[in-house]
């Protein structure tokens, strides 16, 4: 089994490599490839209207599911009665006392407290995540990952750092859909220091998801709103060898395709886990319930609002930028309307997809390494 898991990924990884070589009969690379942190290659395509309108359309359709899911075909559920609050945890009021003093360091950029302004952004990240968890264990009855599952928060966190990780790689290919700027303007940090820095920062990733998941789980009305919907079976073979095709004429077509970046990845990871029988929460929706799908969804769009705010604020108004892991955006097409944030206003949908995948990428490694993968009590992976 491992090797069935194992075998078709280490392929997805190697489909860009492969294109990579006629795409680029020069270098038989892509411009840019393996520098870390990745920086600025090529202007992106400026705003299209079509394009624009487009992705527009979409992601109205999907805002009217998440309002009016009736109108898609589901059904109203009773929802179940919710948990009795219980007095916040301690660690909730350190978790916020450290959030806050880490989000004033490194948004006012002050160096009374020596270099430790150049790695808030881990430590804040971590401090939030702690905030987070006091929160659901306050309204699940006392369970959370912290109180009831630390074996599964810190092995969160080094999925996290790994799946990032697969992320940066894959955005080679795309020509730097994001870039970080700062990495070379920052003389007192070695180029070591800050490959150290961005590792740590990624492993915060994917348990911030985990906690925003679980806090909307805590929801009842969520919880029961998709859970009686269409039922959607999707054929494995056909999401992963569809995933692979986009995923090699991505690099082709890197501007047009810039999407692929995170649905290619998805398919390739869902079709082979569904072709598997192996839980993903598309075997949700095969039976009408789409909760698993949508919160995830939802837990890191709500996330990534946090992520694109704190990050907008350690570059603006004022210089000097501290922030070492500060990143923008070089989305081709769409890149425009920016409401205290580098990110596109349309871009945010990016971050539903891409909760979706950090479920799906995390079951995957479940399997292939034999931990519990179970984030709820009620979930069936």
């Amino acid at each position: 089994m491992k090797k069935k898991l194992i075998i078709p990924i280490m392929l997805a990884l190697l489909v860009p490599l492969i294109a990579s070589w006629f795409a680029y009969p020069d270098t038989h690379l892509p411009p840019g490839f393996g520098v870390f942190p990745p920086q600025f290659v090529a202007e992106a395509p400026g705003f299209n209207l079509i394009v624009f309108c487009a992705l527009a359309f979409v992601e109205l359709v999907v805002l009217a599911l998440y309002i009016s899911p009736t109108l898609f075909g589901f059904k109203k559920v009773e929802p179940a009665a919710p948990n009795k609050p219980l007095p916040l945890p301690v660690w909730f009021w350190l978790g916020l006392a450290s959030t806050l003093f880490f989000w004033w360091l490194m948004w006012t950029r002050v160096t009374v407290f020596g270099s430790l302004v150049y790695y808030a952004f881990t430590p804040l990240w971590w401090s939030f995540i702690f905030t987070l968890d006091g929160v659901v264990y306050r309204y699940n009855n006392g369970q959370s990952l912290l109180s009831s599952k630390p074996k599964t928060l810190v092995i969160s966190a080094l999925v996290s750092l790994v799946g990032w990780r697969m992320f940066e790689y894959y955005n080679y290919f795309a020509l730097g859909n994001w870039y970080y700027p700062q990495t070379e303007s920052i003389p007192s940090l070695s180029h070591e220091a800050v490959v150290v820095i961005f590792l740590l920062a990624y492993t915060t990733v994917w348990p911030a998801i985990f906690q925003w998941y679980m806090l909307l789980n805590t929801c009842p009305s969520l919880v029961s709103r998709y859970s009686q919907g269409p039922k959607v079976a999707i054929n494995g073979n056909v999401l992963l060898y569809a995933g692979y095709a986009l995923l090699f004429l991505m690099v082709f077509w890197p501007y047009p395709l810039f999407w692929v970046l995170w649905i290619g990845v998805l398919m390739v990871f869902s079709g082979l886990l569904i072709k598997l029988n192996i839980w993903t929460p598309f075997a949700d929706m095969a039976k009408g319930n789409w909760t698993s799908a949508l919160l995830v969804a939802l837990a890191t769009m709500l996330n990534g609002f946090v992520w694109e705010c704190w990050n907008y604020g350690s570059a603006h108004p004022q210089m000097p930028i501290t922030n070492p892991n500060y990143w923008v955006y070089d989305i081709p097409y769409v890149n425009v309307i920016h409401i205290f944030s580098e990110m596109p206003l349309l871009g945010y949908m990016g971050y539903m997809p891409f909760g979706v995948l950090a479920l799906v990428m995390w079951i995957w490694a479940g399997n292939v390494f034999g931990f519990d993968t179970k984030i709820l009590d009620t979930d069936q992976h």
